[in-house]
């Protein structure tokens, strides 16, 4: 599911709000979550999951073309890791 069909979702659920409110809703919601994990924190929405930043430290890397050796930079990169609630619904099936 892409932002623009949870919005659709969203707006057929909910027929009381305009589709512009519950666009700038789900856009509000997630430039808050990217801002607090571009700052450093972590946001943890409880039953669902939890969002982090793991940092993935300098190494040397190889070309795989040439074989060269590649410095490859320190980096940030978002992390998700599953709350209890949504792990059991995905697997009630099995």
């Amino acid at each position: 599911m892409i932002k623009s069909e949870l919005v659709a979702k969203l707006t057929q659920r909910y027929p009381h709000l305009y589709h512009r409110d519950v666009e700038r809703i789900v856009s509000t919601v997630l430039d808050k979550i990217t801002e607090s994990l571009a700052s450093g924190h972590r946001v943890e929405l409880r039953g669902f999951g939890a969002f982090s930043v793991k940092v993935r430290p300098a190494r040397q890397g190889r070309n795989p073309r040439t074989g060269e050796p590649v410095t490859v930079e320190e980096k940030r990169a978002p992390f998700f890791r599953t709350g209890k609630e949504l792990r059991e619904r995905l697997n009630t099936g099995k």
